[in-house]
């Protein structure tokens, strides 16, 4: 309808960002696209409420509201719907773009004065910038924009540029159809309007106290006993047996999923349910969802959906708790979870969901090996060239709506065809033509934080201890997981014991100190003793390795190593790993993957190491937090990590979570120039400069302080 919604002059301005707001909200709306686009059914998304209070307005004039609570997000759905109008225009849907506008701008005929063309007008601070991008002339030339470093700005082309992507693909004109349907349809706003004398800052303040939301496992539990409708005895009954479970402490931890941190119990209802529908479920939309669940798609009373809900639950718990013990043999299912959670990924926990579901057929374990060890490849491989995770979720919705049109024993091989299908580089296989030479030459350790890198250490020791598949161990028993230290043979500061005479010489040794060949596992106390001492002599590290050190992986050190320990030996123990590692995760015979070399350009992460190894930071520089954490000071040690105060971080946004006490991305948290706005991000952008590559810089959100 002809409106205007206007923002007050005292409110803040405009705030949001790609890094915090703009990606996850186009992630949803692209999640419900191509959910309408694939013809399956998709319940309205949740975009919070707004609080409007009326204005009287004299007659001929346009109705207006004053925006009191919410003005962010409607105005970052104008900025999205005009780059919308703009994506459909240039595919040439001209009639769909056309009822996208009517969302935007009023009417000619309503129009008293320029600015009553749009029907959301932003605080005085931000009108230039919105009406620059707004009113521009199609197709947008965001670079010849007078506000062209704006929010604003960079919110509409974020937008624009994401949408006419999504737009290019196979169908686009059933893809502008389903984009149009889902910003037409598919969004849902609550909407509190005020009248013109009520207080606003009162409701303002209510609506905006510090209580305690309400988790998605909350508000499915009150929805679930309320539809059990049963006697208070026997609803109490079933709350001890079936529900009570996820009130204990392991359930009520929050714990990281992506860009997000929530209460274990929500985390696990959002992948049972993606298990159940084989739809990729945001978990702001887990209670949503899960209603229209158990009313449209499932056939099974809540009293008997509660029960199934437990027994998974059990399952849950006993592989999270059995991944966490040091010590002894695992089973396949359990090792995958232990390895999945030190590459930081839930994704595929749906899928182990539906392999273990008691109500199912039981898969065959050598079908079960197969599977999980073509999934852990793929995450591996995938994990140690630093590529995107971002489409992962659409993955496993497609692989477990495939499965379950498949005989449940046929899990490995339809795993696998669906794996080699994959061609995009947000989710192709990487072949050992691609990964093998990544690993000859990388600084391996720069590149992976490092409870990956333990993880994969801890996987090429089991494999020279015996543990794989096709053949049984001699070795007595795995490796402690998640208990070694990392140690450099040839060490980080090699300079007083390790001289050497040329430049030449020494860059090359710089550049041999980080490779996977000159990386071990070694005991902490061991570690500490040898860390970076002479190689030979009768308190060198050779002495101590072949005395006290029984791993396997360091056969080879002890023996070759015993004349010394150089760069040609470095490189020799580098292939030997290397191998390993194609071989505990294989591909299938013949598989070339889909982008071979891609890993030979920079990575979308990069560490502070990388930044002083550019002379953009330099060590012992002292960051400042932004805002109200100025008076916070960061050290940069060596090694890129951080110190603030006695403790020390592994990067920026593990210090910045520690500092602010909750999720924090640390890249615009340190300002580099204190009261000068030069941030972490502003240099991490000189370094891509430097390469002559653009990437997208969302590699750390800092959900939880990594490790």
């Amino acid at each position: 309808m002809p409106q205007r919604l206007l923002v007050p002059l005292f409110q803040r301005p405009y705030v949001w960002t790609r890094e915090n707001q703009w990606t996850m909200l186009w992630d949803d709306i692209r999640r419900h696209a191509n959910l309408r686009h694939s013809g399956m059914r998709s319940s309205p998304h949740f975009l919070g409420a707004v609080v409007l209070q009326n204005q009287s307005a004299s007659v001929g004039n346009l109705p207006y509201w004053t925006i009191i609570d919410g003005q962010q997000r409607l105005t970052t759905m104008q900025l999205l719907l005009d780059a919308a109008h703009q994506a459909l225009t240039l595919v040439g849907s001209e009639t769909l773009a056309r009822q996208v506008e009517d969302l935007i701008r009023n009417p000619e005929h309503f129009c008293r004065t320029a600015e009553d063309r749009f029907k959301v007008w932003p605080t005085n601070r931000d009108r230039a910038a919105f009406n620059d991008v707004m009113a521009a002339t199609l197709p947008v030339d965001y670079s010849r924009l007078s506000h062209q470093d704006s929010r604003m700005t960079q919110a509409h082309q974020f937008f624009s540029d994401e949408m006419t992507d999504w737009l290019s693909g196979e169908s686009s004109e059933s893809r502008a159809e389903a984009l149009t349907q889902v910003l037409l349809n598919g969004l849902q706003l609550v909407v509190i309007q005020l009248e013109a004398d009520e207080d606003s800052q009162e409701i303002f303040e209510t609506l905006n106290a510090r209580g305690t939301p309400l988790t998605a496992a909350d508000l499915i539990k009150n929805f679930v006993f309320q539809r059990l409708d049963l006697p208070a005895n026997e609803s109490e009954a079933a709350y001890e047996k079936y529900w009570k479970l996820f009130e204990t402490a392991f359930w009520e931890k929050e714990v990281g999923a992506g860009r997000n941190a929530m209460a274990r119990s929500s985390l696990f209802l959002n992948q049972w349910l993606i298990a159940q529908t084989a739809e990729p479920i945001g978990v702001r939309e887990v209670f949503s969802r899960f209603k229209y669940f158990t009313t449209h798609d499932s056939n099974a009373p809540m009293g008997d959906l509660l029960p199934t809900i437990h027994r998974a639950a059990l399952n849950y718990q006993s592989w999270t708790e059995a991944a966490r013990i040091k010590d002894g043999v695992l089973d396949r299912l359990t090792l995958f979870v232990y390895r999945i959670g030190a590459l930081d990924s839930e994704a595929t926990k749906p899928l182990l969901i539906w392999l273990r579901d008691p109500a199912l057929e039981t898969v065959a374990p050598a079908v079960e090996e197969r599977f999980l060890t073509h999934l852990e490849s793929w995450l591996v491989r995938r994990s140690l060239l630093r590529l995107s995770t971002q489409s992962y979720s659409d993955l496993i919705a497609l692989l477990l709506h495939e499965l379950k049109d498949r005989p449940r024993q046929e899990a490995a091989i339809v795993t696998e065809r669906i794996l080699r299908e994959q061609t995009s580089g947000n989710l192709y296989w990487p072949a050992d033509e691609e990964v093998q030479p990544w690993l000859a030459t990388a600084p391996i350790y720069r590149r992976l934080r490092r409870g990956r890198l333990r993880m994969v250490l801890e996987a090429i020791e089991d494999h020279f201890r015996g543990y794989d598949s096709d053949r049984p161990s001699y070795a007595g028993q795995r490796i402690a997981r998640d208990h070694h230290a990392i140690e450099h043979i040839l060490p980080q500061h090699w300079q007083t014991h390790w001289p050497v005479e040329d430049l030449a010489a020494r860059l090359r040794r710089d550049n041999h100190v980080h490779v996977l060949g000159n990386l071990t596992l070694l005991t902490r106390g061991l570690n500490s003793k040898v860390s970076n001492g002479p190689w030979l002599g009768e308190n060198g590290k050779i002495a101590h390795l072949a005395q006290h050190d029984v791993m396997l992986m360091n056969n080879n050190v002890r023996t070759s190593g015993a004349d010394g320990w150089d760069e040609q030996k470095i490189d020799t123990r580098t292939t030997e790993m290397a191998r390993a590692i194609l071989e505990i995760w294989p591909t299938p015979p013949g598989h070339t993957g889909a982008h071979s070399g891609a890993a030979t350009q920079p990575t979308s992460y990069i560490g502070l190491d990388a930044l002083i190894s550019e002379g953009l930071l330099k060590v012992g520089q002292t960051l400042t937090g932004r805002g109200r954490f100025s008076d916070v000071q960061a050290t940069v040690l060596p090694d890129g990590s951080l110190q603030v105060g006695d403790r020390i971080y592994e990067s920026p946004s593990g210090a910045g979570s520690a500092v602010r006490k909750r999720s924090t991305n640390g890249w615009t948290f340190w300002e580099v120039d204190a009261g000068n706005g030069i941030r972490l991000d502003d240099l991490r952008g000189q370094y891509w400069v430097q390469f002559g590559v653009e990437v997208d810089n969302d590699d750390e959100q800092g959900t939880s302080p990594p490790e």
